[in-house]
């Protein structure tokens, strides 16, 4: 993990190497941002004029990097695009400080240690900066660098090891505490990231329960794990049909963080397919490269659950990881069978592409028996949803008008792009079965919605829920932007950790 400290040395005296100031789009060019006065003086006052003649205009993301010069202790100067110069008396947007100091942590891979003397107005902007940096310096290499330890070639550049903020202010209790609280997010939010593109054949069911375990215990959390005998014991009858093809068999992990003065308990629940080969209906070639990520929705939740008890938050927090790999074989859920939920329900698989409602139908059931004051499960649900709202954005259902507001407004808070998606009750019919309670499959036309009606079906009785379908911004295929890597991105434990914050206060709305 990159290491975060904040400064009280000038930019014109601290040692590194590299120096990150800011720069906006100005009506007449590029306008050096707050934060970076010194590193404009030691260019005499002509930084922006410089940037200028280089090509940089101070576009969101835009990085230029020249040679720094005499009077500053660093070699290279790394200027970042903040966006549009904000209205008077105005600050920066937090998003787009987090996205600039991510993309510079990026640029900067390879470099032992950096300074960052961008605007920070006060300990929002100081969360913002520091998370988008921390954020902005991973890298997954763990498959990378040679065979044997020792064997030739450089390996992959490692990412920034030190991050050093400037303007921020050590003994100020509030700067303080945002500079934890980032670090503490920022790592949960990597640790989501790893497991995300950690391949399959490493990360079975057993070796993710594994994990958790291991950190469960690191962080006073209790863990509770459900192996294949107790699943079939306990009638899991959704996990089980979706794991019984598997030679890994599944698991369904329960991680229980308590404080001793919370007055509100919360029910994180995630989809943890580990390999999602869409089973005996067998997702067609080009389709399964990425299928490692559709356990995306439990790493959001292990994390969670882990930065909530890292930051004591006074309030109570269980974790639910339905763990299984969907695979086609001879003891592989048919499409046509018809399987006994947890809660007694029968479901008619028409499709066991149509897997993850069906492991997390069983975990919405027993998180309910222990009636926590509201549910939120994540998933990469449903390819629906990506078509609806594209790859960045994560759609929000719930049974509760308010609290499916009070979680967009979370999502867009912290810098994870949502939208409010409903449940309407005529898509209900389409998945009346005449051989069971419920088919897994309806109406082609709004199928995520479709999935989110059938998750409901299984939520204990008067419980608030919510359904985040992540499978847009759970896994990027496209070039890094901002604080966004390739592959895994951990989305939405930045939403979850904000609400487990904002329950622990009083203050959902």
């Amino acid at each position: 993990m990159t290491a975060l400290t904040l400064s009280t040395a000038g930019a014109a005296t601290l040692r590194a190497d590299a120096l990150v100031v800011g720069v906006a789009k100005g009506p007449k060019g590029p306008v050096v941002a707050a934060g970076a006065e010194a590193v404009d003086k030691a260019f005499d006052g002509k930084l922006g004029t410089v940037l200028e003649a280089l090509g940089a205009s101070g576009a969101e993301g835009e990085i230029t990097k020249l040679p720094a010069p005499a009077g500053l202790k660093v070699p290279v100067v790394l200027a970042v695009g903040l966006g549009s110069v904000p209205d008077t008396d105005e600050s920066y947007d937090e998003e787009a400080l987090r996205r600039a100091s991510g993309a510079a942590a990026r640029a900067l891979h390879g470099t032992k240690k950096a300074a960052f003397a961008l605007p920070l107005d006060d300990a929002s902007a100081v969360t913002a900066v520091a998370e988008g940096a921390l954020l902005g310096a991973y890298a997954f290499t763990a498959y990378q660098g040679g065979e044997k330890k020792g064997a030739k070639g450089s390996g992959p550049k490692q990412p920034l090891a030190e991050i050093a903020l400037l303007g921020a202010k050590p003994r100020d209790k509030e700067h303080k505490a945002a500079a934890e609280r980032a670090a503490v997010v920022a790592a949960e939010v990597n640790v989501a990231r790893d497991l995300i593109n950690t391949p399959p054949n490493d990360l079975t069911p057993e070796a993710f329960a594994a994990v958790a375990s291991a950190a469960a215990k690191e962080n006073g959390i209790k863990v509770q794990v459900l192996d294949e005998k107790a699943l079939l014991k306990g009638g899991y009858g959704g996990i089980m049909g979706v794991g019984q093809g598997s030679a890994n068999p599944p698991r369904l992990v329960k991680l229980s963080y308590t404080h001793a003065k919370a007055e509100k308990t919360l029910a994180f629940v995630g989809k943890g397919i580990t390999y999602d080969s869409g089973g005996i209906s067998l997702k067609p070639a080009g389709h399964n490269e990425t299928m490692k990520c559709d356990m995306s929705g439990a790493a959001a939740v292990f994390a969670a659950v882990v930065a909530a008890a890292k930051l004591g938050l006074q309030v109570n927090v269980t974790g639910w990881l339905a763990l299984a790999e969907n695979m086609p074989s001879g003891t592989a859920t048919r499409p046509g069978d018809v399987l006994r939920m947890y809660s007694g329900k029968t479901v008619e698989v028409l499709n066991t592409d149509a897997e993850g409602r069906l492991v997390l139908g069983d975990a919405l059931t027993k998180a309910s028996e222990d009636n926590p004051d509201a549910i939120v499960d994540v998933a990469t649900l449903t390819g629906a949803m990506v078509l609806a709202l594209g790859n960045r954005t994560f759609g929000i259902m719930a049974n509760d008008d308010a609290f499916r507001t009070s979680i967009h407004e979370i999502a867009e808070e912290v810098g994870e792009a949502s939208w409010p998606m409903p449940l309407p009750a005529d898509l209900r019919k389409g998945m009346d079965s005449p051989t069971a309670d419920i088919a897994n499959m309806g109406e082609r036309m709004g199928g995520g919605l479709v999935a989110g009606l059938f998750l409901q079906e299984f939520v204990g009785e008067g419980i608030t829920w919510a359904h985040l379908d992540i499978a847009g911004p759970a896994f990027h295929e496209g070039a890094p932007y901002g604080y966004t890597p390739k592959g895994g991105t951990g989305s939405a434990v930045r939403t979850l950790v904000r609400l487990a914050e904002r329950t622990a206060t009083g203050d959902l709305g």
